[in-house]
């Protein structure tokens, strides 16, 4: 028998992939029905309890964050990296009682719950939430403190992927993940390769006050919302070219990028609201952030989302301007780009942003964020 069970094969690297039959996958799904019920009749009986039943994972949207992406452990990681493994662990031990400080995904996350919190008020039964998934590579001692930091901030964050010290990649769509936010590159570009809307998360270098009534999540179009078709013409042939190709092909929608998934996911979400005469006091609310220039390329883009049924709040085209400035203004509590130039403006003026590595820009970046962010 293999030292491997056969739930868990996709995602060892040491075993490899083990394919299941039909018959196989059916009986693990009717598994996951019996599992999940079980676990629901469990949260159905504790009548007084305060903490909110998790929505069923198919119903759900899944967000999985890293630790380093959820909390500050900058000095933890040094800690691991000069010091090593036991000494990391026994560390966390003696400090488990110490709450970690925010990170840089950490107040994304809070207004992702109280977008969920929202929801449980207009539709008590209804399991279309978002659910957030700590998706790490620590080890399970680490536990402890993750669990009492997560606790001491009233974080409402149930499932744990604990991988003591392997990726934690293959996991990802076993989890159902929508969309998976990490500070470490590599990880995220292989969660990319995998199909999965990923995105490195980065610590801006100033603090700015964030809406605590509204989730606020902005977004570059090419190579983020949209493929990188056009951005490939700008980068080999120049503006010109760019703005002759966008006009010809005004009417002939673009090919989706990585984060449309997730763009679509916060639209039906904000369709709930609207069913409930809630479009005013949405809490939830979505913005185009582009270099591209409104008249000579942007009929395209809103055409493209107009084709998909997709509605973004505010669209923004700057022609080319910094994008630091707007986004201050903006205050969103996420801003994901494919540019890293973008990226390092974003962080100096105080805005968390999130490189979404993808396309043919990720060929062209030489310079790094100022950024005391390690890998993890």
């Amino acid at each position: 028998m293999s030292s491997c069970s056969s739930d868990k094969s996709q995602s060892s690297s040491a075993c490899g992939n083990i394919p299941l039959t039909p018959a196989q996958e059916q009986a693990a799904a009717v598994g996951a029905e019996q599992d999940w019920a079980a676990a629901k009749a469990f949260y159905d009986n504790l009548v007084s309890t305060k903490r909110p039943r998790p929505p069923k994972p198919q119903n759900a949207i899944t967000v999985a964050v890293s630790s380093r992406a959820l909390f500050d452990m900058v000095k933890d990681r040094k800690i691991y990296e000069e010091e090593g493994v036991e000494t990391y662990v026994k560390y966390q031990e003696e400090n488990e009682n110490v709450p970690l400080k925010p990170g840089p995904a950490f107040y994304f996350v809070k207004a992702l719950e109280q977008v969920n919190a929202r929801l449980r008020e207009l539709y008590p039964n209804d399991e279309e939430l978002f659910d957030i998934v700590l998706m790490t590579n620590n080890h399970a001692q680490v536990g402890v403190r993750l669990i009492n930091s997560i606790n001491h901030y009233g974080l409402s964050i149930e499932r744990f992927c604990m991988t003591g010290g392997e990726s934690p990649i293959g996991y990802l769509t076993a989890y159902l993940t929508n969309l998976y936010l990490s500070a470490d590159s590599e990880k995220v570009q292989e969660a990319i390769e995998a199909g999965i809307a990923s995105a490195t998360m980065f610590t801006a270098n100033k603090d700015i006050p964030y809406c605590d009534k509204q989730l606020r999540v902005a977004f570059d179009g090419d190579a983020v919302i949209f493929s990188d078709e056009s951005e490939q013409i700008v980068k080999e042939h120049g503006l010109d070219r760019f703005f002759e190709h966008e006009q010809m092909n005004e009417n002939k929608p673009l090919a989706q990028g990585p984060l449309k998934g997730f763009l679509e996911d916060l639209g039906k979400l904000q369709k709930k609201f609207y069913a409930k005469d809630e479009r005013l006091d949405c809490p939830i609310r979505t913005y185009l952030v582009t270099a591209r220039s409104a008249a000579s390329s942007g009929a395209r883009v809103l055409k493209t989302l107009r084709s998909w049924g997709l509605e973004i709040d505010e669209a923004l085209f700057l022609a080319g301007a910094p994008k630091g400035p707007i986004l201050v203004k903006i205050r969103p509590h996420i801003f994901f780009d494919d540019q890293m130039f973008h990226i390092e403006g974003a962080q100096q003026l105080g805005t968390v942003a999130a490189h979404v590595p993808y396309g043919i820009g990720q060929k062209y970046y030489k310079s790094k964020p100022k950024d005391d962010t390690v890998k993890k």
